[in-house]
């Protein structure tokens, strides 16, 4: 028998997978705090995909109703595990790509007790698409999204216009959608994107927000002000009650 052609999506990602294998630690991470913070997430046709009809219940998966922070590239999980310690009452969501920077996140929480954060491994748009509930979301924050800076690959930058539309159906109405960037040129495409989607409106009044005090300073910010370039903010508030929007 032959086996069918592999499937793949038919749009391209905003990330490249590391290869790299993870350290012992990171594996014993894994392996011991999974059950506890990893979301199973049930695949479509890549390794990193949510399949449709995948929803999850928040108020299932936290065990109360609360408000709920997601957070896109969680990387190593420094700016999430730091929120989670310093606002238990709210259920935060770290979505990520990269097996080691999970496995690192899972550490770092178990390690400061916090039990109100949850990670899944996946591509973000379509945990916005289908793993959470429409108008479930009450904050969704993107820091530092890989830039893509070089022209032929800009088509990979996650902050497009087909991103602010799954954003605005998985936020509610009035929820916020938080950005940061060390590029400038990609900052504008972002404040772009969001100027000209129907469903955002501005939190911030002139030409940038500012820095959102939440947001701890991590090494891809300290790299960026080390490099000489300029930190920008941006905020958008969710217009409307948060029904899908297509």
């Amino acid at each position: 028998m032959i086996d069918p052609a592999p499937v793949f999506r038919d749009r391209p990602v905003s990330f490249v997978r590391r290869s790299g294998r993870m350290s012992e630690g990171q594996e014993r991470a894994w392996a011991e705090l999974g059950d506890t913070y990893l979301l199973p997430v049930p695949r479509g046709s890549a390794a990193t995909s949510v399949a449709h009809g995948a929803a999850v219940d928040p108020e299932t998966v936290w065990g109360r109703r609360a408000r709920l922070v997601v957070e896109i590239g969680s990387g190593q999980g420094h700016a999430i595990v730091h929120a989670a310690t310093q606002s238990p009452e709210t259920n935060f969501l770290a979505v990520e790509v990269f097996k080691a920077g999970l496995a690192r996140t899972m550490r770092d929480a178990d390690m400061a007790g916090v039990r109100n954060l949850r990670l899944v491994e996946a591509n973000a748009p379509e945990v916005l698409e289908h793993l959470l509930p429409a108008a479930s979301v009450d904050e969704l924050w993107v820091f530092f999204p890989d830039p893509w800076h070089k022209k032929r690959h800009t088509k990979r930058r996650l902050v497009q216009p087909e991103f602010a539309t799954v954003a605005a159906r998985a936020l509610r109405g009035g929820g916020i959608l938080r950005l940061a960037t060390d590029w400038e040129e990609y900052a504008r495409q972002m404040r772009d994107v969001l100027d000209d989607s129907p469903v955002f409106s501005r939190a911030f009044a002139g030409e940038w927000a500012s820095r959102f005090e939440g947001r701890v300073v991590t090494a891809f910010e300290r790299k960026g002000a080390g490099a000489g370039r300029a930190i920008r903010d941006l905020g958008y508030r969710r217009i409307g009650d948060g029904a899908p929007t297509g």
